[in-house]
């Protein structure tokens, strides 16, 4: 039993899909699928590519106070910087190289391990410090440990790499399930998604129990009060769980693996793409307000008592349990493993603003109205890995292939 679902919680989350590409399965008919599906869609949805030849990129930002510049998060432990030059991304050097401390598919890890996240403190142009989540080699045989550390730019150019400060380390018990994404939310505090801890079904229940950092959402302030003393960094007295039962990092709990997750930028909601385990896949969203951003009442995702909306593992009947995800869907049908997107707040394609724009990693790109309703979709014939922002809230895919693409929006709102 628990091989079997170990074998299907790799159709999901990022194992059996990334690893086709790994052994290069397939590769040059979707490259050909790519185009054709592109010049059919351009007329409202197109990815075009911007930048090129890099290492399994997993994400793509910005920081603060510097329009002129994205970063290209490298699976394999590299951060990279491109320039806007004569309105082209040109690739501009290696930011952070974290190479020697990272395990993934490249260094015997796991497909779903690696450097997976990064964001920049608000203060970045006065501070100079960011954030980063990465697996490194566990101990004792471990699967690995997930890691959350500081570091502090060195200049423009380049990262401080001995300005290291280890925030957090997670025990996981297995390869998978890692999350991997961290964002600053519109408060000023971190948020960090983690997944259940691995395998299939969350053997371990982490996903409901409060006295693990597995399978949550954390909500922090990383900057340590007492400069370089022993704390670490200090938990918002807001958060749901503080003076209640439970770790008081925990905002949100009863996640299977968020695949990325973004604040609207105009409203401040929050959307989670959460991966699903064998059937469903979900896209969570919470309003500002609504009990997060401090106002001290507690999410709870439903996972593993739900799949999506359907009850887990009886998955043919409606889940009632915790809250419900404002869209979800099947697999099958060139559908899979969710990866969350972004509402477009850009200067281009105005008709479209307000509305989130994901995907999955069979290559569906979707857009959803603020009530989950799907207002438009397509295959994109890639392989999408993430999305990310601009400074300017232009959107961006990832995929494995080595490419950052811009999501271009045309036409009247669907």
């Amino acid at each position: 039993m628990t091989l079997h679902r170990s074998r299907r919680s790799s159709r999901t989350a990022l194992t059996a899909l990334l690893a086709t590409l790994v052994l290069g399965v397939g590769a040059a008919g979707s490259n050909a699928a790519a185009g054709q599906v592109a010049t059919a869609a351009s007329s409202r949805v197109s990815l075009v590519p911007v930048l090129s030849g890099y290492d399994r990129p997993v994400f793509v930002t910005h920081a603060p106070g510097d329009p002129g510049v994205i970063y290209v998060v490298e699976q394999n432990g590299t951060i990279k910087r491109a320039t806007l030059q004569d309105g082209n991304w040109r690739g501009a050097g290696i930011f952070l190289d974290l190479r020697r401390r990272v395990i993934g598919p490249r260094n015997g890890g796991g497909v779903e391990q690696g450097l997976l996240g990064l964001a920049f403190h608000p203060d970045y142009q006065r501070n100079g410090r960011f954030y980063v989540n990465y697996t490194r080699a566990g101990r004792g045989g471990a699967a690995g440990d997930t890691v959350i550390a500081e570091f502090r730019r060195k200049n423009a150019r380049r990262a401080d790499l001995s300005s290291r400060r280890v925030l957090l380390t997670i025990d996981q018990a297995y390869s998978n399930h890692n999350g991997g994404h961290l964002v600053f939310g519109p408060d000023g505090y971190l948020y960090i998604g983690t997944g259940d801890g691995g395998s299939g079904g969350d053997p371990e229940g982490n996903g409901q129990r409060r006295n693990t950092l597995l399978g949550k959402l954390l909500r922090i302030d990383p900057l340590d009060p007492d400069g370089d003393g022993p704390r670490r960094y200090r938990v918002p007295g807001s958060n749901p769980l503080v003076g209640r039962p439970g770790l008081d990092e925990i905002w949100a709990w009863g996640l299977r693996n968020p695949w990325r997750f973004s604040f609207d930028r105009a409203s401040g909601d929050l959307w989670i793409g959460d991966v699903g385990q064998g059937d469903r896949e979900e896209v969570d969203r919470s309003r500002a307000g609504s009990g997060g951003l401090g106002a001290g009442k507690a999410h709870n995702y439903g996972w593993n008592r739900c799949e999506g909306s359907r009850r887990y593992p009886d998955t043919g009947q409606v889940c009632r349990f915790g809250t419900r995800p404002v869209h979800d869907y099947a697999h099958g049908a060139g559908r899979c493993s969710v990866t969350g997107g972004h509402v477009h707040r850009g200067p281009a394609s105005r008709a479209w603003r307000g509305l989130y724009v994901a995907g999955d990693y069979c290559g569906r790109l979707f857009v959803l109205d603020a009530a989950g309703r799907v207002r438009f979709s397509m295959d994109s014939g890639r392989r999408i890995s993430s999305f990310g922002e601009d400074a300017a809230g232009r959107i961006y895919a990832t995929t494995l292939d080595g490419r950052v693409h811009e999501v271009r929006l045309r036409g009247p709102r669907p």
